[in-house]
């Protein structure tokens, strides 16, 4: 019987050491980050312990970042709690063995928020990224001396005693010539600033007097103790932007998310400008990415602001957030904010509401399509602009319109469709304005969640209510003049009787087969489509009008019959100009036709 043999992997320093200097991070500029943390660390367990009466402090508590380029030195300084030889040994000399994690479970309750960063055992060796050398000399809070550890780049060190009187540690880094650039002040300003600007405890660069951080930034105050102003300088602190956003979401959220931050929607400049949002994910305060797009849906993508998670590790990749549950709870709790909010302004703050939502309405209408729970969520809150430039919502606009009971209608050129918008409102129909790019599949997701609403374009149908009572008369050879004075196969030629004597004719275009000609459109890049001219157009000639009796009139002499079906085309030029623009064909024509017109008078 074979023999079982139980063993610990060993790391021998001479073959980690090289892969820490190298790989350890892919920028380099992260090890002034661990560093700082360490020492946020080591301040914070100070604190807990004098807040439990096992130790005594009564000064400020404080990291200092030194520059020596003189000596191409780095020092990072706390006065924290410290570290006897024995910690030294236990937390330095044995890779990777965290400190943060034993002292956790020595003094915090398993469900306490302790504040400390740590749980990385090896970021303190991301010094040797930049350094061929590295001291540390700290002196603990018990009676245990001083001491100083020296270890070169090959994990060669020494430790003795050393003379340190104030408790705290410094970490010393002899930076190598390939990595003088962190010699310089301003480099360190740069990476102090974008990694420790909310450290919880204050930063102070070459013993200037101003700490270069804010150990409480906004995200972690109660709401109700935050100002609109402060929301605004915050914004602008983090962003540069000069425009105030169009509102803003404070996250608080417990057990068992656990996470803060705050979360603005920026003004766009124009529409679907500034599509490219930035949310910076913090770890207690510390700096993790810039733009953590798995975060937020896409349809949230303009969203901008800050997220503090300390349930995810400090060393977060793409592909944890890709595929962790916390990250998708995350994301859903957002959804809900960002619908909450919308929902309280419209229902509390409605003007103001109105006043920013043509900015809001090309990313409500997109996660409308793109998430039926936020769709189910803010549909209530979704509004439309009308031809006059006042704001309903689909059921205040349903209510009102009971002459064409479930029909929205609506134009995308108030200028160009406003023959139509004038006879509709002449029976007190309103019209919606739907003239941006994402309406037409907007309003199709609409009709697919709801059957009982039918979005018409104003010019796609003539409304029953624009039609006199009583059946409509045809004549085929009235008909027959109009088709032949088109000269369109695709065409057609129907009578009504409108309300409106004084319109002669009107275009309609098919819904169903405009929508599919714009979408072809759209997907051609602005290009027509062979085929996909006059697709459903429709000539409607109003048996009720005058200048249509005289044609008709006209048919009966054989002399008049030329003239009959000049003025036959030129009622559907008329109708063509009241729908859309010319082409410059059809303007060419449309020039002609009049001359000949005026040379029969």
């Amino acid at each position: 019987m074979e023999k079982m043999r139980k063993g610990g992997i060993t790391v021998e320093t001479e073959h980690i050491f090289p892969i820490i200097k190298r790989w350890l991070y892919s920028d380099k500029e992260i090890f002034l980050r661990e560093l700082v943390s360490n020492a946020c660390d080591a301040v914070t367990k100070m604190k807990r312990l004098v807040s439990l009466n096992e130790a005594s402090f009564d000064g400020s508590y404080r990291i200092d970042v030194k520059v020596n380029e003189e000596e191409k030195t780095l020092t990072v300084s706390d006065n924290g709690l410290g570290m006897s030889e024995e910690e030294i040994d236990r937390y330095i000399n044995q890779i990777a063995l965290s400190g943060a994690l034993e002292f956790i479970q020595k003094y915090e309750g398993e469900n306490e928020d302790s504040g400390i960063i740590g749980h990385f055992g090896l970021g303190f060796y991301s010094a040797f990224m930049v350094a061929d050398r590295v001291e540390i000399v700290s002196k603990s809070f018990t009676d245990a001396p001083a001491v100083r550890w020296s270890c070169n780049e090959l994990g060669e060190y020494e430790m003795n005693e050393a003379d340190k009187a104030e408790r705290g540690t410094d970490i010393i880094l002899h930076v190598t010539d390939e990595e003088a650039d962190f010699l310089k002040k301003e480099t360190l300003t740069r990476i102090l600033d974008k990694y420790c600007a909310f450290m919880p405890i204050e930063i102070y660069l070459n013993g200037e007097e101003k700490p270069i951080n804010d150990t409480t930034p906004l995200w972690l105050k109660n709401p109700s103790d935050c100002t609109p102003e402060e929301y605004s300088e915050f914004y602008k602190k983090l962003f540069a932007d000069w425009q105030e956003p169009l509102f803003y979401i404070h996250i608080n959220a417990d057990y068992p998310l656990n996470f803060k931050g705050i979360l603005y929607f920026p003004k766009p400049s124009h529409e679907f400008s500034n599509m490219e949002g930035q949310v910076k994910l913090y770890y207690n305060q510390v700096f993790v990415a810039d733009n953590i797009k798995e975060v937020i849906p896409e349809y949230l993508m303009t969203l901008r602001g800050v997220l503090d998670c300390p349930e995810l590790p400090l060393n977060v990749s793409r592909s944890y957030l890709q595929n962790s549950g916390y990250v998708s709870k995350i994301s859903a709790h957002i959804v809900k904010k960002v619908a909450d909010k919308i929902n309280s302004l419209f229902n509390t703050e409605r003007e103001k509401y109105e006043g920013i939502w043509d900015d809001l309405k090309p990313f409500v209408e997109y996660g409308c399509m793109r998430d039926k729970k936020f769709l189910d969520k803010v549909k209530g809150s979704v509004i439309y602009k009308n031809v006059d430039d006042k704001y309903v919502t689909l059921s205040e606009y349903t209510e009102k319109n009971t002459k064409e009971a479930g029909k929205v209608f609506y134009a995308t050129d108030k200028t160009q469709q406003s023959r139509y918008i004038a006879l509709l409102k002449e029976e007190e129909i309103d019209v919606l304005l739907l003239d941006s790019i994402i309406d037409s599949q907007f309003i199709t997701h609409l009709e697919q969640e709801n059957a009982d609403v039918k979005f018409v374009r104003c010019d796609s149908d003539i409304a029953a209510a624009l039609k006199s009572e009583g059946e409509t008369v045809e004549n085929e050879v009235l008909k027959e003049l109009f088709v032949e004075a088109i000269g369109k196969e695709k065409t057609e030629v129907e009578f009504a009787s409108l309300k409106n004597e004084k319109t002669p004719a009107m275009i309609t275009l098919s819904e169903q087969e405009r929508r599919f000609s714009d979408m072809m459109k759209l997907y051609s890049r602005g290009e027509n489509m062979p085929g996909m001219d006059n697709m459903g157009e429709k000539l409607i000639v109003n048996t009720k009008n005058a200048l249509i009796e005289k044609i008709s009139t006209m048919l009966s002499d054989p002399a008049k019959k030329e003239t009959a079906k000049l003025l036959a085309k030129q009622v559907y030029m008329l109708a063509l100009v009241s729908q859309r623009t010319l082409t410059a064909d059809e303007l060419e024509a449309f020039v002609n036709n009049n001359v000949d017109i005026l040379s029969n008078i």
